[in-house]
């Protein structure tokens, strides 16, 4: 059975593309902020917000909500440092994949 995702298809059993895309962002992101040089207050909020975006990859797919809150999270803690906004762009764009949180 097929299902479309946007504009992406994702075949029954096999993993979400959703995810794949979020895992893969969160990964380039954390790899460009490991190797920045300059230390910032908040870098060390950054880092464990990735870390718990990527862990949330890893057991199927993560609640909408919780990965907003992440988002928020790490473009308060990054946001205005200019070499990481590509990488803070392509993370977000793969949590929009996911939706917007159910209304409470």
């Amino acid at each position: 059975m097929l299902r479309s995702v946007g504009q992406r298809r994702v075949t029954a059993g096999d993993e979400d593309v959703r995810v794949t895309e979020l895992r893969t962002a969160v990964s380039r992101l954390r790899r460009r902020l490991a190797v920045l040089p300059a230390d910032f207050p908040d870098r060390a909020v950054a880092e464990d917000e990735l870390a718990d975006l990527a862990a949330m990859t890893l057991h199927g797919v993560p609640e909408v909500a919780r990965l907003r809150r992440s988002l928020l999270l790490i473009a308060g803690a990054i946001g205005s440092v200019s070499a990481l906004r590509p990488g803070l762009t392509e993370v977000r764009n793969a949590v929009d994949l996911f939706g917007e949180p159910p209304a409470h």
